[in-house]
């Protein structure tokens, strides 16, 4: 095979990206541990050494993964919201908690979060794993505390609201919601889930919207 056949295949992505969308895939809906390395070569039409060309082991792989899912998060889902100057930072929460509605809709309720699965399944068992899963929850909870914070300061977050304790409060519910939604493939149930933790919310802003 030629190197350019080797970084990209018939659909125009690279090679490398095609390998990590296939596991993701895999990883989602069967879990890190009962996807191997041949179901990942099945799934992505990629051969063996093409695979080990760009990944030492099934846990590189991982950290590509969960690198990408990291930076997908962050990047389309948690700060186009938070970047939005007009909005009250409690509107800002509130557009984040929609666009996880809309993603838990557009995927049919399948696979949850992969962050949530992986933390689920690894965090005993893998302590690189478990640190980079740390670390974007971490970012997520900051983002969200943050946030709260510039609405105290802006009066529009009331001072008996504890923005540490509600971020840690916020993050925790929505990914409880976000297996639930898995487990009874019901949208309802994600939907029901956010409109409390907005009407939450409202005890701290004085806005029952």
């Amino acid at each position: 095979m030629s190197t350019l056949q080797a970084k990209t295949n018939r659909g125009g992505r690279s090679t490398r990206d095609a390998i990590i969308d296939a596991a993701s895939r895999l990883i989602l809906v069967k879990g890190y541990s009962a996807t191997s390395v041949d179901d990942v070569l099945r799934e992505s039409s990629v051969g063996k050494g093409n695979f080990y060309h760009y990944f030492k082991s099934k846990e590189d792989l991982a950290y590509a993964i969960l690198n990408r899912v990291v930076r997908t998060f962050l990047d389309r889902t948690l700060e186009p919201c938070f970047s939005d100057p007009t909005l009250s930072r409690v509107s800002q929460i509130r557009c984040f908690l929609d666009h996880l509605v809309s993603h838990q809709r557009d995927s049919a309720c399948v696979g949850g979060c992969m962050m949530g699965n992986l933390a689920s399944e690894l965090s005993d068992v893998h302590e690189g794993f478990r640190a980079t899963l740390a670390d974007v929850f971490g970012h997520w909870r900051t983002r969200l505390t943050t946030a709260l914070v510039e609405g105290q300061e802006r009066g529009e977050v009331g001072a008996r609201c504890n923005p540490a304790v509600v971020a840690q409060f916020l993050v925790a519910s929505l990914e409880g919601a976000i297996l639930m939604t898995k487990l009874t493939k019901d949208i309802g149930v994600m939907e029901q889930c956010v409109a409390e933790l907005k009407q939450y919310l409202s005890l701290y802003s004085g806005d029952a919207r």
